[in-house]
């Protein structure tokens, strides 16, 4: 009875390991990834809002007052962030009075993101599934975010099934090996040890240069001594 306990909490122990690797390396990242995010979609907001009859003035209003509140996401100053400092608009009012501009989307992602690094994993994803964006980055990362919110959430067929789309339907060479090992640590979570190693087999194949790539075999044993041996 002690030996299975032990094993049991030896499962626990490799399983969070992994995910703590995944999560450092999104920790790491964030910042490159939110200034990637924000660079694609303010030139873009530059583009059309300085364009006569195209963006307008209320596109150039919304821009201005998302400004002050994407500093203080980069600043972590969570709460400035969601709803401003007295003088400067935070990204609930930029949603609020310009909802159909494309800054107020790109504040639903903001403040999604703010919400999952508060805890409050609800509310983060009704703001992320507002979002709604064509580029392959902030798509993958968007949905990569909810699902770590539905995992936080005890949902894990749901978050397993998002990071994985986030990975194959916006497949690049940064995000998706991270998606993907989260997918493979979640099966793990469910002692789904057989479509864990599959994923770690795809990391393998399809992005080889990645540092998940480059450690998908042992992940791949640590699996199957985990399962006991399964194939």
């Amino acid at each position: 009875m002690a030996k299975s306990k032990d094993n049991l909490e030896d499962k626990i122990v490799a399983v969070e390991e992994a995910l703590s690797k995944t999560e450092s390396f999104f920790e790491k990242n964030q910042k490159i990834i939110m200034i990637v995010v924000a660079a694609a979609f303010l030139v873009v907001l530059g583009v059309l809002g300085y364009t006569k009859f195209i963006s307008g003035p209320r596109e150039l209003k919304a821009n201005d007052e998302l400004f002050m509140a994407q500093r203080y996401f980069e600043m972590d100053s969570l709460d400035l962030a969601l709803n401003g400092d007295g003088q400067n608009a935070g990204l609930l009012e930029v949603i609020s009075n310009y909802g159909s501009t494309k800054a107020g989307n790109l504040a639903h992602y903001y403040a999604g993101v703010c919400y999952l690094k508060k805890g409050e994993f609800q509310k983060a994803i009704d703001h992320l599934e507002e979002f709604s964006t064509k580029e392959v980055l902030p798509a993958s990362m968007a949905l990569g975010a909810t699902a770590d919110a539905k995992l936080e959430l005890g949902k894990t067929d749901e978050a397993i099934d998002l990071y994985k789309k986030a990975a194959n339907d916006f497949s690049n060479e940064f995000t998706s090996p991270m998606l993907l090992m989260k997918a493979a640590t979640a099966y793990e979570l469910k002692t789904n040890y057989a479509e864990a190693i599959k994923i770690y087999e795809d990391l393998k194949l399809k992005y080889p240069r990645s540092q998940e790539g480059r450690d998908a075999d042992k992940y791949i044993e640590r699996a199957k001594g985990l399962s006991g041996g399964a194939k």
